[in-house]
């Protein structure tokens, strides 16, 4: 069995756990119990720990998804001939909505869009962006000159080389930062519950009103290995790509650029 298949393997053992624990209350309540004997109540009981989870992942699918969908394109542009100018601009802001702090984002937000999701969701999308827009541009300007003019020298016009020559080589790069975003995402999206927008927040926020960790430990806890599983599963489609880097087109581009030479 060779590493990568047996990195798929743990991943989805882990994913397996992770999904037994969080659907059997009666567990979180003997462990929790056993913690802490002197609070009078331990489990969270206003909604289910497997419906905060699938809460907290649609604040995160939802965000990352228009992370997604903005900042790759945005990245792509300021890397071409038209966009090039607005290389600086596009970074100063992405910087901006990096260092702006989500909690400031919810409070302008909630006055025009109003409770729970979408201020969430807005506040979440701003904070992400940073990492997938700058690791975009890196990660095309990475990509050799070589193998660009090679890819020109074969007749691909500027949009094929972008899709079959950039986009590939760049990849590597380009997930790390959805990586990134997603992973703060995870973190990030526990304040979502301050203004009702669910997700594994709402037993962090009831503990802290209540003093009662165990509370707090229910949010915590799923929120990281979350996490946890997050990361290795995307850093399992990273390697992917690096194995595709390493096999298939350096090889490739070492001939072509014979073939313009």
């Amino acid at each position: 069995m060779n590493n990568r298949l047996r990195g798929w393997l743990i991943i989805t053992a882990g994913v397996i756990v992770f999904l037994v624990i969080i659907a059997n209350p009666q567990w979180w309540s003997a462990g929790l119990e056993y913690l802490f004997p002197d609070e009078r109540q331990v489990l969270y009981t206003r909604t289910s720990l497997w419906q905060l989870t699938l809460e907290h992942l649609r604040l995160v699918a939802l965000s990352s998804g228009l992370t997604m969908v903005i900042g790759l394109p945005l990245g792509i542009w300021v890397t071409r001939r038209s966009g090039l100018s607005f290389q600086p601009i596009v970074n100063n802001l992405v910087s901006i909505g990096q260092t702006f702090p989500p909690v400031a984002v919810l409070a302008l937000a909630v006055p025009v869009l109003g409770f729970g999701l979408k201020p969430t969701v807005l506040a979440l999308f701003l904070y992400g962006l940073l990492p997938v827009v700058r690791n975009t541009i890196a990660g095309i300007q990475a990509v050799p000159f070589a193998a660009v003019d090679a890819a020109r020298g074969l007749g691909m016009n500027r949009g094929q080389t972008l899709f079959r020559v950039e986009l590939p080589l760049s990849a590597r790069v380009i997930l790390t930062g959805i990586r990134i975003s997603v992973i703060i995402n995870i973190g990030t999206a526990m304040i979502g519950a301050v203004i009702g927008a669910g997700g594994l927040g709402m037993p962090v926020v009831a503990g802290l009103a209540q003093d009662n960790v165990a509370y707090i430990l229910q949010g915590v806890i799923p929120a990281a290995f979350l996490a946890i599983i997050m990361d290795r599963i995307l850093a399992g489609f990273e390697s992917l790509f690096a194995y595709g880097e390493e096999k298939t087109s350096a090889p490739r581009f070492r001939e072509n650029r014979r073939l313009v030479g």
